[in-house]
Protein backbone atom coordinates (compact mmCIF):
# COMPACT_ATOMS: atom_id res chain seq x y z
CA UNK A 1 0.00 0.00 0.00
CA UNK A 2 1.59 3.23 -1.24
CA UNK A 3 2.00 6.51 1.66
CA UNK A 4 -0.98 8.70 1.58
CA UNK A 5 -0.08 12.10 1.45
CA UNK A 6 -0.39 14.77 4.51
CA UNK A 7 -3.09 16.50 2.06
CA UNK A 8 -4.20 15.12 -1.21
CA UNK A 9 -5.98 16.97 -4.18
CA UNK A 10 -8.77 19.34 -2.96
CA UNK A 11 -7.62 19.14 0.67
CA UNK A 12 -4.03 20.34 -0.08
CA UNK A 13 -5.54 22.65 -2.93
CA UNK A 14 -8.18 24.63 -0.05
CA UNK A 15 -4.66 24.73 2.39
CA UNK A 16 -2.78 26.81 -0.63
CA UNK A 17 -5.57 28.96 -0.96
CA UNK A 18 -5.93 29.60 2.60
CA UNK A 19 -2.27 30.59 3.71
CA UNK A 20 -2.19 33.92 4.52
CA UNK A 21 -0.49 36.52 1.88
CA UNK A 22 1.06 38.87 4.66
CA UNK A 23 5.28 39.50 3.59
CA UNK A 24 6.47 38.16 7.32
CA UNK A 25 5.60 34.99 6.72
CA UNK A 26 6.76 32.36 4.31
CA UNK A 27 4.80 28.88 3.12
CA UNK A 28 6.05 25.93 2.19
CA UNK A 29 4.34 22.38 1.39
CA UNK A 30 6.31 19.49 -0.06
CA UNK A 31 5.07 18.02 -3.17
CA UNK A 32 6.80 14.31 -3.15
CA UNK A 33 10.74 14.15 -4.45
CA UNK A 34 12.48 17.34 -4.36
CA UNK A 35 9.25 19.53 -5.41
CA UNK A 36 8.56 22.55 -3.05
CA UNK A 37 5.70 24.82 -3.48
CA UNK A 38 6.62 27.95 -1.61
CA UNK A 39 4.33 31.25 -0.97
CA UNK A 40 5.53 34.43 0.36
CA UNK A 41 3.29 37.99 0.04
CA UNK A 42 0.65 35.45 -2.41
CA UNK A 43 3.52 34.78 -4.87
CA UNK A 44 3.93 30.94 -5.42
CA UNK A 45 7.45 29.87 -6.55
CA UNK A 46 7.36 26.08 -7.11
CA UNK A 47 10.79 23.94 -6.72
CA UNK A 48 11.37 21.30 -9.09
CA UNK A 49 8.54 19.73 -9.41
CA UNK A 50 7.29 16.09 -10.12
CA UNK A 51 3.69 15.17 -10.31
CA UNK A 52 3.52 12.09 -12.58
CA UNK A 53 4.00 8.46 -13.17
CA UNK A 54 5.85 9.13 -16.02
CA UNK A 55 8.88 6.98 -15.16
CA UNK A 56 6.61 4.62 -13.26
CA UNK A 57 5.91 3.92 -17.07
CA UNK A 58 9.31 4.40 -18.29
CA UNK A 59 11.01 1.89 -16.37
CA UNK A 60 7.97 -0.20 -15.95
CA UNK A 61 9.12 -3.31 -18.34
CA UNK A 62 12.79 -3.04 -17.23
CA UNK A 63 15.47 -4.00 -14.71
CA UNK A 64 15.48 -0.64 -12.76
CA UNK A 65 11.69 -0.23 -12.46
CA UNK A 66 10.63 2.99 -10.79
CA UNK A 67 7.93 1.79 -8.20
CA UNK A 68 6.13 4.51 -7.06
CA UNK A 69 6.25 4.68 -2.58
CA UNK A 70 3.84 7.86 -2.49
CA UNK A 71 0.26 8.90 -4.26
CA UNK A 72 0.92 11.78 -5.79
CA UNK A 73 -0.61 14.90 -3.80
CA UNK A 74 -1.84 16.94 -6.77
CA UNK A 75 -2.54 17.15 -10.13
CA UNK A 76 -0.52 20.10 -11.71
CA UNK A 77 -3.08 20.74 -13.69
CA UNK A 78 -4.97 22.35 -10.82
CA UNK A 79 -1.78 24.40 -9.03
CA UNK A 80 -2.23 28.10 -10.12
CA UNK A 81 -0.71 31.59 -9.16
CA UNK A 82 2.61 30.05 -9.35
CA UNK A 83 5.42 32.85 -11.40
CA UNK A 84 7.94 30.58 -11.27
CA UNK A 85 9.47 27.02 -11.34
CA UNK A 86 12.50 25.84 -11.68
CA UNK A 87 14.38 22.75 -13.19
CA UNK A 88 17.78 22.13 -11.31
CA UNK A 89 18.92 19.91 -13.80
CA UNK A 90 17.74 17.06 -16.53
CA UNK A 91 17.08 13.78 -15.02
CA UNK A 92 12.73 13.74 -15.19
CA UNK A 93 12.21 13.83 -11.93
CA UNK A 94 13.63 17.49 -11.96
CA UNK A 95 12.59 17.89 -15.37
CA UNK A 96 9.58 16.35 -16.12
CA UNK A 97 7.27 17.31 -19.28
CA UNK A 98 4.51 15.68 -17.81
CA UNK A 99 3.96 17.76 -15.13
CA UNK A 100 5.55 20.98 -16.86
CA UNK A 101 3.14 21.29 -19.80
CA UNK A 102 -0.14 21.17 -17.91
CA UNK A 103 1.24 23.58 -15.15
CA UNK A 104 1.99 25.66 -18.01
CA UNK A 105 -1.15 25.97 -19.71
CA UNK A 106 -2.47 26.79 -16.47
CA UNK A 107 -0.02 29.63 -15.44
CA UNK A 108 -0.01 32.06 -17.81
CA UNK A 109 3.70 34.07 -18.03
CA UNK A 110 5.48 31.24 -16.18
CA UNK A 111 8.99 31.44 -15.97
CA UNK A 112 10.81 28.18 -15.84
CA UNK A 113 14.55 28.60 -14.20
CA UNK A 114 17.35 25.87 -15.16
CA UNK A 115 20.50 25.73 -16.54
CA UNK A 116 22.16 26.33 -20.01
CA UNK A 117 22.96 23.09 -21.05
CA UNK A 118 19.36 21.37 -20.83
CA UNK A 119 17.30 24.46 -22.61
CA UNK A 120 17.22 22.00 -25.23
CA UNK A 121 15.97 19.36 -24.04
CA UNK A 122 13.36 21.28 -21.89
CA UNK A 123 11.84 22.58 -25.13
CA UNK A 124 11.89 19.07 -26.16
CA UNK A 125 9.44 18.05 -23.08
CA UNK A 126 7.77 20.74 -23.37
CA UNK A 127 6.49 20.22 -26.85
CA UNK A 128 3.98 23.31 -28.08
CA UNK A 129 4.11 24.65 -24.68
CA UNK A 130 7.37 25.61 -25.00
CA UNK A 131 6.15 28.64 -26.81
CA UNK A 132 3.74 29.51 -23.56
CA UNK A 133 6.54 29.72 -21.25
CA UNK A 134 9.93 31.66 -20.59
CA UNK A 135 12.86 30.07 -20.41
CA UNK A 136 15.28 31.47 -18.10
CA UNK A 137 19.02 29.77 -18.20
CA UNK A 138 21.56 30.46 -15.51
CA UNK A 139 24.55 28.91 -14.12
CA UNK A 140 26.18 28.66 -10.82
CA UNK A 141 27.36 32.47 -9.78
CA UNK A 142 24.83 34.04 -11.87
CA UNK A 143 21.68 35.79 -10.84
CA UNK A 144 18.03 36.48 -12.08
CA UNK A 145 14.92 38.68 -10.76
CA UNK A 146 11.47 38.63 -11.06
CA UNK A 147 9.60 41.08 -9.18
CA UNK A 148 10.67 40.96 -5.47
CA UNK A 149 12.63 37.60 -6.06
CA UNK A 150 15.95 36.68 -6.63
CA UNK A 151 17.32 33.56 -7.93
CA UNK A 152 21.05 32.60 -7.50
CA UNK A 153 22.72 29.71 -9.14
CA UNK A 154 24.74 27.33 -6.79
CA UNK A 155 27.02 24.52 -8.19
CA UNK A 156 25.41 20.90 -7.81
CA UNK A 157 27.70 17.86 -8.07
CA UNK A 158 26.11 14.90 -9.12
CA UNK A 159 28.18 13.02 -9.09
CA UNK A 160 30.47 15.21 -10.76
CA UNK A 161 30.35 18.73 -11.72
CA UNK A 162 29.47 18.73 -15.70
CA UNK A 163 29.93 22.02 -17.33
CA UNK A 164 29.37 23.04 -21.16
CA UNK A 165 32.23 24.07 -23.54
CA UNK A 166 31.56 27.58 -21.94
CA UNK A 167 31.83 26.62 -18.56
CA UNK A 168 28.08 26.45 -17.71
CA UNK A 169 27.31 24.06 -14.92
CA UNK A 170 24.29 21.34 -15.66
CA UNK A 171 23.76 20.65 -12.37
CA UNK A 172 22.70 23.66 -9.93
CA UNK A 173 21.23 25.10 -6.92
CA UNK A 174 19.12 27.84 -6.09
CA UNK A 175 19.42 30.87 -3.49
CA UNK A 176 16.37 32.42 -3.33
CA UNK A 177 15.78 35.66 -1.87
CA UNK A 178 12.10 36.92 -1.30
CA UNK A 179 11.59 39.85 0.84
CA UNK A 180 12.94 38.84 4.42
CA UNK A 181 13.45 35.59 3.63
CA UNK A 182 16.50 33.26 2.26
CA UNK A 183 15.62 29.65 0.91
CA UNK A 184 18.15 27.22 -0.62
CA UNK A 185 17.11 24.48 -2.98
CA UNK A 186 20.62 22.44 -3.54
CA UNK A 187 19.32 20.60 -6.62
CA UNK A 188 20.43 16.80 -6.62
CA UNK A 189 24.39 17.10 -5.22
CA UNK A 190 26.80 15.54 -3.33
CA UNK A 191 29.07 17.57 -0.45
CA UNK A 192 30.87 20.00 -2.70
CA UNK A 193 32.76 22.83 -0.62
CA UNK A 194 31.93 25.34 -3.16
CA UNK A 195 28.32 25.48 -1.55
CA UNK A 196 29.60 25.87 1.90
CA UNK A 197 31.52 28.88 0.70
CA UNK A 198 28.83 30.77 -1.60
CA UNK A 199 26.03 30.11 1.06
CA UNK A 200 28.08 31.36 3.35
CA UNK A 201 29.07 34.59 1.40
CA UNK A 202 25.75 35.15 -0.15
CA UNK A 203 23.29 33.53 2.39
CA UNK A 204 24.50 34.25 5.88
CA UNK A 205 21.12 34.30 7.34
CA UNK A 206 19.23 31.15 5.24
CA UNK A 207 16.05 30.87 6.70
CA UNK A 208 15.30 27.26 5.32
CA UNK A 209 17.19 24.68 3.30
CA UNK A 210 16.01 21.88 0.93
CA UNK A 211 18.24 18.93 0.66
CA UNK A 212 18.11 15.36 -0.10
CA UNK A 213 19.25 12.33 2.17
CA UNK A 214 18.87 9.34 -0.33
CA UNK A 215 22.79 9.02 -0.49
CA UNK A 216 24.60 7.88 -3.09
CA UNK A 217 24.88 3.98 -3.05
CA UNK A 218 26.51 2.88 -7.04
CA UNK A 219 24.05 -0.78 -7.07
CA UNK A 220 21.75 1.37 -8.31
CA UNK A 221 23.33 2.74 -11.25
CA UNK A 222 21.93 6.22 -10.60
CA UNK A 223 23.84 9.65 -9.68
CA UNK A 224 24.06 10.18 -5.85
CA UNK A 225 23.02 12.47 -3.27
CA UNK A 226 24.31 13.71 0.40
CA UNK A 227 23.14 10.87 2.66
CA UNK A 228 21.25 12.14 5.81
CA UNK A 229 24.68 12.82 8.00
CA UNK A 230 25.67 14.93 5.11
CA UNK A 231 22.69 16.69 4.88
CA UNK A 232 22.57 17.89 8.13
CA UNK A 233 26.11 18.88 8.01
CA UNK A 234 26.19 20.63 5.36
CA UNK A 235 22.95 22.44 6.36
CA UNK A 236 25.37 23.32 9.57
CA UNK A 237 28.02 24.43 8.11
CA UNK A 238 26.41 26.89 5.97
CA UNK A 239 24.35 28.05 9.05
CA UNK A 240 21.20 26.94 8.17
CA UNK A 241 17.86 28.31 10.28
CA UNK A 242 15.96 25.03 9.29
CA UNK A 243 16.18 22.17 7.00
CA UNK A 244 13.78 20.13 5.49
CA UNK A 245 14.57 16.76 3.97
CA UNK A 246 13.59 15.57 0.24
CA UNK A 247 14.06 13.00 -2.35
CA UNK A 248 13.23 10.22 -0.25
CA UNK A 249 10.49 7.81 -0.29
CA UNK A 250 9.33 8.63 -4.28
CA UNK A 251 10.83 5.09 -5.70
CA UNK A 252 11.47 1.94 -3.92
CA UNK A 253 14.75 1.79 -5.26
CA UNK A 254 16.88 5.11 -4.38
CA UNK A 255 15.33 5.90 -1.15
CA UNK A 256 16.12 6.43 2.40
CA UNK A 257 14.86 6.76 5.81
CA UNK A 258 14.97 10.18 7.59
CA UNK A 259 16.24 8.59 10.88
CA UNK A 260 19.87 9.05 10.11
CA UNK A 261 19.35 12.38 9.18
CA UNK A 262 17.40 12.98 12.47
CA UNK A 263 20.06 11.54 14.70
CA UNK A 264 23.09 13.89 13.08
CA UNK A 265 20.37 16.77 13.26
CA UNK A 266 20.19 16.37 16.83
CA UNK A 267 23.43 15.43 17.50
CA UNK A 268 24.80 18.62 15.50
CA UNK A 269 22.11 20.89 17.07
CA UNK A 270 20.91 21.45 14.03
CA UNK A 271 17.11 22.81 13.81
CA UNK A 272 15.38 20.19 11.05
CA UNK A 273 11.79 19.86 9.72
CA UNK A 274 10.55 16.29 8.45
CA UNK A 275 7.44 16.91 6.22
CA UNK A 276 5.01 14.39 4.97
CA UNK A 277 4.27 15.06 1.25
CA UNK A 278 1.33 17.03 1.14
CA UNK A 279 2.12 19.12 4.31
CA UNK A 280 2.66 23.39 5.17
CA UNK A 281 5.09 24.78 7.28
CA UNK A 282 5.05 28.34 7.98
CA UNK A 283 8.34 30.66 8.86
CA UNK A 284 8.13 33.42 10.23
CA UNK A 285 10.17 36.52 11.12
CA UNK A 286 9.18 36.99 14.08
CA UNK A 287 10.76 33.74 15.38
Amino acid sequence: MMIKPFLQDDALLADMAAASHDENTLHVWWLGQSGFLVQWAGERLLFDPYLSDSLTRKYATTDKPHVRMTERCVDPALLTGISMATASHVHTDHLDGETLVPLVCGNTGLRLVLPHPILDEARKRLGDAASNVELCSLSDGEVITHGRWEIRGVVAKHNEVVRDAEGRSAYIGFIVKCGPFTIYHSGDTLWHDDIVQTLRDHAPQCDIAFLPINGNKPERRVAGNLNGTEAAALAKACGVRLVVPCHYEMFEFNTATPEEFIAACRHLGQACKVMRCGERIELSTEH
